[in-house]
């Protein structure tokens, strides 16, 4: 059965026909499909996997026929029979440094005409390594239908303001409001007014644009968030019509979900993607995890050995686009790291994943040989002084250096507090230099809490 708010507000694509609607061809497609994914999120793992397999094998068969770097990478793989995992982890791990330098050979020479057009668009990862990333009009569909997935998944209404606020180009200093909130939602429904705004905007003039555009739904980082959650308690307000915020982009901490909660009154939804592939995962209308979508991705968690890690384990993400074939992106090593989750309790097939811990680069190594991932806490450091961001960095094997962006310069006691909070956070007495900046740069898009350079 389709969920409630599926066929709520739909639009008839013919004017003298307005109930039952008739959607048009783009429309329908979305519709199928959503119909579709609506049942496959039941089945069984084993039954997801093994299509997820089937689908593979397609694309292993059209990227060994099609591009060059393939045809050489799969020499040894016989694809005429079914695949099964044994056979799947055999195929050779793609890394970004070798997909920078595969960059042409990795392109299909014969895309099925059905695809569509081809898109090129640039990522620019905190390292450096820019990649270019290859999509169509068949990925772009996908893309579409997990978005609005996840609107569905967490019930939310259509007809209320969508605010979003994330790095956008040619939107006016003031911010933008749209009578409708765009693709793919008004190809198939009658929505409220989208709001947009720059992320490098001065967070004093997002938080009174958010409250005079009063959304119901609002889309950003969890560092401008966290930001704005400060700013919002110290003047004591709150959106009136908001119901939910949405978090993507960065790794998302507890204490901003709790604050999120107390200072707002509402929940978080936190979304996994990543520019080359779009969605990885979605959090879960029913849990805390976060469900694969394995219906687009084949998402393996591993070791380093190469082996899939067991519920409870920490592996780096790899990820195969099951539907792009302008250029294949084959057990691409991301460079995150994620836990694997138990089987869900709310009964989909999808797998889980419990959390996500972000890039091998944001790992602390103490001088005892321990590697984590740490966490600091903003709302710690603005108890001990008047902090509005602070960025990590590990510059020696037993160094920190502390960026701060505060409002009035710390005392020496101040100082110490802090460096007793993060040495307790990381278990371990480190040297700790406080830099102070007027801001704090974000790169491609992101706001690192913690970086290591060693």
């Amino acid at each position: 059965m389709f969920p409630q708010n599926l066929t709520n507000g739909i639009k008839s694509a013919l004017p003298e026909i307005v109930w039952p609607p008739i959607v048009g061809d783009q429309a329908a497609s979305l519709l199928a499909m959503l119909f579709y994914i609506e049942q496959s999120q039941w089945w069984s793992a084993e039954r997801i996997i093994s299509s997820q397999l089937e689908q593979g094998r397609v694309l292993l068969r059209h990227a060994k026929k099609t591009t060059s770097y393939y045809s050489e990478h799969l020499s040894g793989f016989d694809l005429r029979q079914p695949l099964d995992m044994t056979s799947w982890l055999k195929v050779p791990l793609l890394t970004r440094n070798a997909l920078q330098a595969a960059e042409d050979t990795i392109i299909s020479s014969q895309l099925p005409q059905s695809h569509g057009s081809i898109f090129t668009t640039q990522t620019s990862g905190s390292t450096g390594q820019n990649v270019v990333v290859r999509s169509t009009t068949l990925t772009q569909h996908f893309w579409n239908v997990l978005t609005i997935r996840e609107h569905l998944w967490h019930k939310r209404s259509f007809e209320g303001t969508h605010a979003i606020i994330r790095v956008l180009e040619n939107v006016p200093a003031g911010g933008q409001l749209n009578p409708e909130w765009g693709s793919p939602f008004n190809l198939i429904w009658r929505t409220g007014n989208s709001a947009i705004m720059n992320l490098l905007t001065d967070v004093h003039i997002q938080a009174d644009w958010l409250r005079r555009v009063n959304p119901r739904y609002l889309l950003t980082y969890p560092s401008n968030l966290s930001a704005l959650l400060e700013l919002f308690e110290s003047r004591g307000e709150r959106l009136p019509a908001l119901a939910q915020v949405r978090t993507i982009g960065e790794t998302l901490t507890p204490d901003i979900r709790e604050n999120c909660q107390r200072v707002l009154g509402v929940p978080i939804v936190d979304i996994y993607s990543s520019q080359e592939v779009g969605y990885i995962a979605l959090q879960c209308p029913d849990n805390d995890c976060y469900h694969i979508q394995a219906e687009n991705l084949l998402v393996e968690i591993l070791h380093e050995n190469g082996m899939p890690c067991s519920p409870g384990e920490t592996g780096q993400v790899v990820v195969t686009s099951l539907h792009n074939f302008a250029a294949p992106l084959i057990r691409y090593v991301i460079g995150d790291y994620a836990e694997v989750a138990e089987t869900c309790s709310c009964g989909r097939g999808l797998p889980a994943i419990r959390r996500i811990l972000g890039r091998r680069r944001n790992l602390i190594t103490l001088p005892n040989g321990k590697r984590f991932w740490p966490i600091f806490g903003h709302m710690k450091f603005r108890k001990i002084a008047p902090v509005r961001q602070y960025q990590v960095i590990q510059t020696a094997i037993d160094r920190l250096d502390v960026r701060l962006v505060v409002e009035v310069p710390l005392i020496i006691e101040q100082e110490q507090l802090l460096r007793n909070v993060i040495c307790e956070a990381i278990g371990y007495q480190m040297e700790i230099c406080f830099v102070y900046m007027d801001s704090i740069p974000i790169v491609a898009g992101k706001h690192e809490e913690f970086r290591s350079e060693i």
